[in-house]
């Protein structure tokens, strides 16, 4: 049971809940980071009588100086920032809600320093592949998953033998788009794929919940948390988002787990584990509910999905150049540079013409993830509209 921890990305959709279920269960919290919204950061680190707190982007680090002078709280702006946050002493938990790669770094030096770790930052795990998964077996770190189809597997294996599981059922809301082809995707707006039916999230996870994206990723992480082959878990498209996963075993049992689609219960079961208490969300009502629905995904119209599938198939390099490449189009789309499609269209090229290398080390990690996001720029996105 964390007593005191780090959020890391405490501004975004995943870090101010956090913060909410650590102000419910008096867990101290010792430093906050942003990567650029310094008036938030600013006000956390006040309420929560944080040490110090880091914003990434250095171009913000005079205003967050300002915003904190007098307070006692120090400021730190950067990677190395995160990094010093991530490893501080006086604290027992670093939970990562970081979005995209930027969270590798702050995450290896948690382990490094012997944190346990409750993980939103799924890329950590999809392009640090088993590099990372094998550094927190030796440093002996717990690892819980806060992603809440992560959680829920991981709830559905409590008490059980794990050499019996025989698969998983990874669900899936399908977006705002469930149910589209390709021909009606074609002149999708920024504004329509930001409309999640479900879930409030930030902008760019929104974006690959829409394109399945965060599916693919998802499965890729499921596969090294869980020390699965890629065949042993199945995508459904699940609606209503309340079976938030569940795992089969060998007799063909099946156990779920499910509550209301809010991300505070699955933050609250990676900070208090293996303790339950009572959380700040509604309880599930099965009967207001009514019916649940349950289907295939579309590999066809969803690329991004398929190109997980088989960037986790030929592992090394391969998904983190494909994430890479996604992160690079979605920025892109956001800013308007890129169509919709065309963001699924540039992560399969990856998966398709990339060569896997060997996870030797971190830097093999970082050149795939430059060299996907170098391809994307230069083969799918207009010269004229790229920004300096």
């Amino acid at each position: 049971m964390a007593k005191s921890m780090v959020v890391l990305g405490s501004t975004g959709s995943i870090g101010t809940q956090a913060l909410e279920v650590a102000n419910k269960h008096k867990i101290a919290v010792r430093a906050v980071s942003a990567r650029k919204n310094t008036a938030l950061l600013a006000a956390q680190a006040r309420e929560f009588g944080c040490a110090s707190a880091c914003v990434s982007e250095e171009s913000s680090f005079s205003e967050l100086k300002t915003l904190l002078f007098g307070s006692g709280i120090t400021p730190l702006c950067g990677e190395d920032g995160l990094c010093e946050i991530a490893a501080r002493e006086d604290c027992d938990t670093v939970l990562n809600a970081i979005v995209g790669m930027a969270g590798l770094k702050p995450t290896l030096a948690a382990v490094a320093a012997g944190k346990d770790l409750a993980l939103a930052n799924k890329e950590t795990l999809v392009a640090g592949g088993e590099l990372v998964m094998n550094v927190i077996r030796e440093k002996g770190v717990a690892l819980y998953p806060v992603d809440s189809e992560h959680s829920a597997i991981f709830q559905c294996l409590q008490g059980n033998d794990r050499k019996e599981l025989n698969r998983v059922f990874l669900t899936a809301s399908g977006g705002p788009f469930r149910g589209k082809k390709k021909e009606d995707l074609a002149h999708v707006t920024r504004e329509q794929a930001l409309n999640h039916p479900n879930w409030s999230m930030g902008a760019k996870i929104t974006i690959d919940s829409a394109t399945l994206m965060n599916k693919g990723l998802e499965l890729v992480e499921a596969v090294r948390l869980f020390d699965l082959a890629p065949e042993q878990i199945e995508i459904v498209v699940h609606r209503e988002s309340v079976i938030h996963s569940a795992v089969e075993y060998k007799d063909f049992s099946v156990i779920a787990q499910l509550g209301v689609p809010d991300m505070k219960i699955p933050i609250q079961y990676a900070l208090l584990y293996p303790h339950r208490c009572e959380c700040p969300t509604k309880q599930l009502s099965l009967a207001d509910y009514g019916t649940l629905h349950f289907e295939r995904p579309d590999f066809e119209t969803f690329d991004c999905l398929r190109a997980c599938i088989l960037a986790v198939k030929a592992g090394g390099s391969l998904p983190a150049a494909v994430n890479g490449a996604n992160e690079e189009a979605v920025a892109a789309f956001l800013a308007g540079r890129m169509d919709f499609l065309t963001i699924g269209k540039a992560v399969m090229a990856v998966a398709e013409q990339f060569s896997p290398q060997p996870l030797t080390s971190p830097d093999v990690i970082y050149a795939a993830d430059a060299a996907a996001r170098a391809f994307v720029r230069e083969s799918f996105i207009p010269k004229s509209f790229i920004r300096e």
